[in-house]
């Protein structure tokens, strides 16, 4: 915002839940994952009580006081290291800041324009249905954009054409279909509608003289496909074919059905689409009747294995392999991060096993110093780990053959950082520790190569299938729900959203995880070392913690905070072509009592941590996404569940044609053709 511009009052608009989300999204999304225990019962001790153990003991070998900073036990700062790139100028977004507010629509800066690109329910497929809101089938979902879109990505085909690929995330039945209940009393063809509604869809795009708005190709669009919870999938990697995989339908474990729950996702080098799944335990049924030696895992992988365990979307009515009882190894085909080629509408796509299995937020790429892949996950749940995988063969450019088989061959990693404050400074208030900075070190500990296990009582299958329990068992770090990881392409940094945990107590503080609870969340910044993405260690900080900048307990990496703008649960990130870090909120109507947007932060230069708003979305919204094309013209933002608290009787939102809600896929550009950010 301007300098001078004073900040608007935050306005009260929802009852505040646990996680800072709104009582719906607990409920469709992750079923309602703050209001039970943590699935983590591992008693991985908090990194800070580690530090603060060698730290007592140097004291008492030594007789002497205990060093702060950078220098404690021969740690470096992040900070430190990265000095010299922070001096780099870098352009400074400058377009007029959107204000907070609770209105029902997508808002934008002067002097740019928005409109939606595709809505829920309309037609993807060549001769696909048009939407008939009361007598909607699962068949004609199927060919149709599906529901609460989340992850976009972007394939150019040449200056005017372009592959979009959106992630259907999950369903909000009371939403989509009048006098819904539960799914116990749900019509069999709505429990087909959602299971159709879930997956991912590819739209064909065409830009519009030769400006930043980009609309749905005319024609028969050859290229555009709907991925569904029905439709067939490859296993690949090591995994595949393991005993753990195999159910009745598929005896030999190398081919599932549908994927579910698609949160965010990556664009390879090669061309192809990423796409994590996270959630899935809400779709399955039964766990209480599987075998005693299966139900740990299960129960790690939050599915419950005690008590009632028919409720939710009861997806068994209509797939009877939705029911655990029946087909007890079904679970253990989803979690996985899935690979789709938008260029063959013929091709299947992958369940790639060497990335392991956890509750993928996405996945994105980088390049290594010796033109290996790496691709960078986070687990998104309370108290969950980050993760790296790098492949053993090369990335070879114009090679798509070699280049698709790169996920099924390398190292997977987990995440274990150390702060470098002593423990009287990290007191879960948010407060700075005496260095300046919350940083530290860290290291990807291996598990599990395509070849063999590096975790001691599992073999290479489990570490894969059952990554959580390995990950627990090498001491990893827990983090407060890691979701979308990103490096930058100017600095090679890698940034992680982490979105917030209620549940983390102030005593369970850490440096990489500073305030508890965690309402508002963070973001982390990464720095392998050498700056090469094949790194096996690295230096770390937290630019961002986040909230009100009126708060005590938030921190914008030293920027002034009268000039900067408010944001909670920062959910997905992406970049500009100048490196500045984009970051989507998916949790501030809870918690800072304002609409869901996206914003930009600087993060180099003298302007590093200038957060200010560029767009929000209507009312319940969470702002998915986000894209910024490569050449820096178009923001596409997916705001999913607007008015997620109403129904369809008594809506709350009817975003965004005037009449019900339906999740959309937004285009923003300028209207005179400048780069997305300027004024």
């Amino acid at each position: 915002m301007p300098e001078s511009a004073p900040r608007r009052r935050l306005l009260p608009l929802f009852a505040e839940v646990g996680g800072g989300r709104s009582p719906k999204t607990c409920q469709y999304r992750c079923g309602n994952a703050c209001f039970h225990p943590a699935p983590n019962k591992s008693d991985n001790p908090y990194f800070g009580d580690i530090f603060r153990a060698v730290l007592s003991r140097r004291t008492a070998l030594q007789g002497a006081a205990v060093t702060t900073g950078a220098g404690a036990l021969g740690l470096s700062s992040a900070g430190s290291a990265a000095a010299n790139e922070r001096n780099h100028p870098s352009p400074r977004p400058t377009f007029e800041a959107v204000q907070p507010n609770t209105d029902d629509v997508v808002t934008v800066p002067p002097n740019y324009d928005h409109h939606v690109v595709i809505r829920w329910g309309d037609p993807v497929l060549p001769g696909a249905p048009e939407f008939d809101f009361e007598n909607q089938t699962g068949e004609a979902q199927e060919q149709q954009f599906g529901y609460n879109c989340d992850y976009v990505g972007f394939h150019q085909l040449d200056d005017d054409h372009g592959l979009l690929w959106v992630n259907h995330e999950y369903t909000n039945e009371e939403l989509m279909f009048a006098g819904y209940t539960d799914g116990n009393d749900a019509d069999l063809e709505q429990i087909k509608v959602a299971i159709a509604a879930h997956g991912g869809s590819i739209l064909e795009l065409e830009r519009q003289n030769g400006t930043g708005e980009w609309r749905l190709a005319g024609g028969d669009r050859p290229f555009n496909r709907r991925i569904t919870g029905n439709t067939p999938f490859r296993i690949s990697g090591p995994a595949a074919g393991h005993e753990l995989l195999r159910t009745e339908a598929d005896p030999e474990g190398v081919e599932a059905l549908g994927t579910l729950n698609n949160c965010a996702g990556g664009y390879t080098p090669w061309g192809t689409f990423l796409s994590g799944e996270e959630n899935c335990d809400q779709y399955f049924v039964g766990g209480d009747q599987v075998a005693e030696e299966d139900r740990e895992a299960l129960a790690r992988y939050s599915i419950e294995v005690e008590g009632d365990t028919y409720v939710g979307r009861r997806f068994d009515r209509v797939e009877e392999r939705f029911d655990l009882a029946k087909h007890p190894h079904e679970a253990n085909r989803f979690y996985w991060v899935v690979e789709i080629d938008p260029t063959d509408p013929e091709s299947k796509p992958t369940k790639r096993t060497m990335l392991g299995r956890f509750k993928h937020e996405g996945a994105t790429t980088a390049i290594t110093s010796d033109g290996r892949v790496a691709v960078y996950m986070g687990d998104d749940e309370r108290f969950e780990y980050i993760y790296k995988f790098v492949s053993a063969k090369q990335y070879v450019k114009g090679s798509r053959k070699h280049n698709m088989s790169l996920l099924d061959t390398g190292t997977l990693y987990v995440g274990r950082l150390t702060g470098n404050s002593p423990e009287e400074e990290i007191d879960g208030t948010g407060t700075l520790p005496s260095d300046g900075e919350f940083d530290g070190r860290g290291e990807w500990v291996p598990l599990a190569s395509n070849t063999e296990s590096f975790v001691d009582g599992f073999t290479l299958e489990e570490v894969l299938i059952h990554t959580r329990l390995a990950a627990d068992a090498v001491g990893a770090t827990k983090m407060d729900r890691p979701e979308d990881f990103e490096p930058s392409p100017v600095t090679g940094k890698v940034y992680c959203c982490l979105t917030n945990n209620d549940a983390r107590e102030p005593g369970q503080a850490d440096e990489p995880n500073p305030r508890g609870p965690n309402k508002h969340g963070h973001i982390l910044e990464v720095v392998e070392d050498r700056n090469d993405a094949g790194a096996e260690s690295f230096t770390w900080n937290v630019p961002i913690v986040c909230g009100d900048p009126e708060d005590e307990s938030t921190y914008f990496a030293g920027y002034d905070k009268s000039k900067v703008m408010p944001i909670s649960a920062p959910d997905n990130v992406t970049f500009d072509k100048d490196g500045n870090l984009w970051v989507a909120t998916d949790g501030q109507p809870s918690a800072l009592e304002i609409n869901d947007g996206l914003h930009v932060v600087p993060v180099e230069g003298r302007f590093r941590g200038e957060l200010r708003t560029f767009a929000t979305v209507p009312v319940e919204a969470e702002c998915c996404g986000p894209l910024i094309t490569e050449d820096n013209k178009t923001a596409f933002i997916a705001p999913q569940h607007p008015g997620e608290n109403g129904t369809v009787e008594e809506p709350t939102s009817t975003w965004p044609d005037g009449d019900f809600a339906r999740p959309s896929v937004v285009c923003i550009w300028h209207t005179q053709g400048r780069d997305v950010g300027t004024a």
